[in-house]
C-alpha cells in the first residue's frame, strides 16, 4: 500500500497542476499548455523528474497501457505484455511476455526511456533500477487512484485535456449507478462476491480495489477478515456470506465447474438460482479507463428488474448528439451516428434515410417495401440485461420513439458491438458502386455452422448493410445476402476466429445471431449479384474488408497476431496447460511457466506452434491422416529446446480435451524445457 505521505503529496501537486491547466486552457484556447518537467512520487516512493515527453516507453502493466493508449500517447509504447489487449492498437505492440515474468533480454534490445512496472516484477526492478531508463510504479489499489493515474500520465505524455475529460466521464458513469442504486432500499441490496482462484476458491481481500467496485456497483461484497489483492475463501465462510450474485471472467469458470457440484459451495442463493456472471478479464482485474462501462454491466446484472423499472430511471430518453457520415449515393438524404441515453445507459444508432421510399430485404423482418429509413443500433452490455426481460419488439418500439422512427416506414438491425467500431468500405467499377457498413463482435458469440448447437435467440451480432447505386431487383437482393455471407465466412476464416462453442477444434463461420440489409437502391437495374457477376464480387470484396476490419475495431483481432493471444483463443491458459506442480530437482509450475512464456517469444518457436495450428484443424476435418512426419518434427524441437536426445516424452499437458495435434507441439515444448531446466537445476 502506499504511504500517506506520498498519496497526499501527490493529491496537492496533482489538485494544483489540474487546477492551473484548466486557467491555461481558457486563456490560450489551447489543449496542450503544460510545461515540464512534471514531477511527482511513485507508489514505491520514488521521486520522479520527467523533463520531456517520453518517446520510448514500455509498460508491464495493461492498466497503464490502457491508459496511455487511451489518452492518445499510443505511439509512444514500444513493448507491453501479452495480457494487454486492449484498446485495438495494442496489438501491433511489440509482445515482452507475460505480466509475471517479462523478458529482460528483449527489455534490454529496447532500451526504453521509462518502464511501467508493478510491485509483483523484481527481477525487472531489480535488473533496470539503477540504468539510464525510469522506473515507474503507479499502482491501483483504488478507485480514485486510477484517476489519480490517468491525469498523472496526461501530463507525462502533455495530454493532460484528454485525460480530464476521461475522467470527467468516468465520475459521471459512476454518478448514475450511485443514482440508480440509491432508489435500492439497503435492505435489498444483493450480497455479491468475485470469484477468484484455480486449485482453492478465493476471492479480492477485503482491502481490494475490486470489493470497492462491487459496492460502487450497489452490491454488498463479503467481510471476511483478510486483507490483499487475492485470498483464500473458505468453505463455511463461503456458506456463511451466502452470496446471491457471483462474478468472475476467463478461468474461473473452470474454478466454478471444480466446486460448484459439491456440497456447500452448491448450496447458496446464486449457485442455486443461476446468478453466476462472467466479464471480459480486461474488465474485471483493473481499475482503468472503462471501469464505469464494466461497473455500469456489473450494476445491471445484479439488478435486473430495479433497472428496467421505467419509473426509476434517473434520465430522460433523448439524443444528444450525432456525427456525420459521408455516403455519396443518390438517394441516400442523410447518414449518421447518434447518440442518446436509452434505460440511463448511452446508446449508439446508425441511421441512413432515403430521398425517396424503397424496398429493402432484411434477414431480421424478410422484405419490406415503403422504408425510408435503415439502421443498426448499438446496445450496451448495460441494456442487454434489461433487453432479455423487455424482448426485441418493446426495444424496437423504445427506439423508434427516441430517435423520430415508425416501424411502418423504417428496418433497423440490433447489435452489441460498439457503433464507433462501425466499418464502412467502398467498391467501384466503372459506374458500378456498393458500400458496406458493418460491425461486428466475435469473442464470445462466433459458431461454426453445421457443428455448433443452436440454443437461444437475441438481435446480431455481425450486422451489415448493403448499399449500391444500381436498383437492385428482389432476385438480385436476395442473391446478394448469399454472396456477402460468403465473404463475410471468408473474411473470418482467413483471420482464423475461433468458434466461441468449440474453439480448440473449429474456425467459426459467423456468430449465432448476424443480420443483412440490401437496399434496392435507384438507377440502372441489376439482376444478378452471384459470384460470377461484377456486381457480386463488388459486394464481396467490400464486406470481406468492412468485416476484418470491424472485427479489429471491436475485439482488437487481425490475422497476424501474437501466439499467446492465438491460444487465448482456444481457450489455451498458460497457467492451466500445465500438469505438474513440483518436479524433480526443483522444477516447479511457476518456473517452466516463465520458461515456456520466454520460448514463444523466439519467432521460430511461434512460428513451429502457429503452423501447428493449421495443422491441427486440418486433421480435425479429416484433411490429414497420417501424422508421424509431424511427430518427428515435435520430437526434434523438443531435443533442440533440451540440448540433447529424448528418450522418452512425460506428458505434461492438464487440459484433458487437447486435440491430439496441439498436446503433441506443446508437450514436445514443454518436455524440452523441463529438461533443460533439470539440467541447470
Amino acid at each position: 500500500m502506499r504511504g500517506r505521505d506520498r498519496v497526499v503529496n501527490k493529491r496537492f501537486f496533482l489538485l494544483v497542476a489540474i487546477l492551473v491547466s484548466n486557467l491555461l486552457i481558457v486563456l490560450c484556447g489551447t489543449s496542450s499548455v503544460f510545461s515540464y518537467p512534471v514531477r511527482f512520487t511513485d507508489a514505491q516512493r520514488n521521486n520522479i523528474i520527467i523533463t520531456e515527453r517520453p518517446v520510448r516507453v514500455v509498460s508491464l502493466v495493461p492498466s497503464i497501457t490502457e491508459i496511455i493508449c487511451r489518452i492518445g500517447a499510443g505511439d509512444t509504447l514500444k513493448a507491453i505484455t501479452y495480457h494487454s489487449t486492449y484498446p485495438p492498437e495494442t496489438v501491433h505492440k511489440e509482445i515482452i511476455g507475460g505480466f509475471f515474468s517479462p523478458s529482460l533480454k528483449i527489455l534490454e534490445k529496447i532500451h526504453p526511456d521509462i518502464i511501467f512496472v508493478s510491485r509483483h516484477q523484481e527481477k525487472a526492478r531489480e535488473r533496470f533500477g539503477a540504468g539510464e531508463c525510469q522506473l515507474i510504479n503507479l499502482e491501483t489499489d483504488s478507485i480514485s487512484d486510477s484517476y489519480e493515474n490517468i491525469l498523472l500520465l496526461g501530463m507525462i505524455f502533455d495530454r493532460e485535456t484528454e485525460a480530464a475529460r476521461i475522467v470527467d466521464e468516468l465520475k459521471g458513469e459512476l454518478q448514475t449507478i450511485a443514482r440508480k442504486v440509491a432508489k435500492i432500499p439497503r435492505s435489498q441490496r444483493k450480497r455479491v462476491i468475485r470469484l477468484m482462484g484455480r486449485e482453492l476458491v478465493m476471492a479480492p481481500g477485503d482491502d481490494s480495489f475490486q470489493n470497492e467496485m462491487i459496492r460502487a456497483a450497489g452490491g454488498v461484497p463479503p467481510a471476511l477478515g483478510k486483507k490483499g489483492n487475492i485470498v483464500v475463501v473458505s468453505r463455511e465462510e463461503w456458506m456463511r456470506f451466502n452470496p446471491q450474485v457471483i462474478y468472475g471472467c476467463g478461468a474461473d469458470r473452470e474454478t466454478a465447474k471444480r466446486f460448484f457440484n459439491r456440497p456447500g459451495w452448491k448450496d447458496v442463493e446464486a449457485v442455486k438460482n443461476g446468478k453466476i456472471f462472467y466479464f471480459p478479464c480486461d474488465l474485471t482485474c483493473r481499475a482503468s479507463t472503462n471501469t464505469g462501462y464494466f461497473l455500469s454491466w456489473l450494476s445491471s446484472r445484479i439488478y435486473p428488474d430495479e433497472f428496467s423499472n421505467k419509473e426509476k430511471q434517473i434520465l430522460k430518453d433523448h439524443i444528444f448528439g450525432s456525427r456525420h457520415l459521408d455516403l455519396d449515393l443518390d438517394h441516400i438524404k442523410e447518414a449518421c451516428v447518434t447518440y442518446s441515453y436509452i434505460d440511463d445507459f448511452l446508446n449508439k444508432t446508425l441511421i441512413i434515410d432515403f430521398k425517396e421510399p424503397l424496398t429493402v430485404v432484411s434477414t431480421l423482418e424478410g422484405q419490406r417495401s415503403g422504408i425510408i429509413s435503415v439502421g443498426n443500433h448499438y446496445s450496451p452490455p448495460p441494456c442487454w440485461a434489461i433487453g432479455h426481460k423487455l424482448g426485441l419488439k418493446r426495444i424496437r418500439e423504445q427506439l423508434y420513439q427516441v430517435i423520430g422512427k415508425t416501424e411502418d416506414t423504417a428496418s433497423f438491425l440490433f447489435t452489441g458491438a460498439d457503433m464507433d467500431n462501425l466499418a464502412i468500405k467502398h467498391e467501384r467499377f466503372r459506374e458500378m458502386e456498393v458500400y458496406a457498413l458493418v460491425t461486428a463482435g466475435v469473442k464470445s458469440n462466433a459458431v461454426r455452422m453445421s457443428k455448433d448447437e443452436g440454443r437461444f435467440y437475441e438481435p446480431g451480432t455481425i450486422n451489415i448493410i448493403l448499399l449500391s447505386n444500381m436498383k437492385l431487383t428482389t432476385r438480385a437482393m436476395t442473391r446478394a445476402i448469399i454472396s456477402a455471407t460468403e465473404a463475410k465466412t471468408a473474411a473470418l476464416m482467413d483471420m482464423d476466429v475461433r468458434s466461441s462453442a468449440t474453439p480448440r477444434i473449429h474456425q467459426a463461420t459467423g456468430t449465432g445471431t448476424d443480420n443483412i440489409i440490401v437496399v434496392e437502391g435507384t438507377g440502372k437495374q441489376i439482376d444478378n449479384t452471384g459470384g460470377h457477376s461484377k456486381m457480386g464480387e463488388l459486394i464481396a470484396k467490400a464486406v470481406y474488408e468492412a468485416v476484418q476490419e470491424a472485427v479489429y475495431k471491436q475485439g482488437s483481432l487481425v490475422a497476424q497476431r501474437n501466439i499467446f493471444q492465438r491460444l487465448k483463443e482456444r481457450n489455451i491458459n498458460i497457467f492451466g496447460l500445465i500438469s505438474v506442480d513440483k518436479g524433480e530437482c526443483n522444477v516447479d509450475k511457476y518456473t517452466l511457466i516463465g520458461a515456456l512464456e520466454e520460448i514463444l517469444l523466439q519467432p521460430q518457436y511461434a512460428s513451429f506452434i502457429k503452423a501447428s495450428l493449421a495443422i491441427s484443424d486440418n486433421y480435425e476435418r479429416g484433411l490429414i491422416s497420417d501424422l508421424s512426419v509431424f511427430e518427428l518434427w515435435c520430437r526434434n524441437v523438443a531435443e533442440e529446446i533440451a540440448g540433447r536426445e529424448i528418450e522418452s516424452m512425460s506428458e505434461l499437458i492438464a487440459y484433458e480435451d487437447m486435440p491430439c495435434v496441439l498436446r503433441m507441439v506443446l508437450n514436445s515444448i514443454l518436455n524440452g524445457l523441463y529438461l533443460r531446466l533439470r539440467q541447470k537445476s
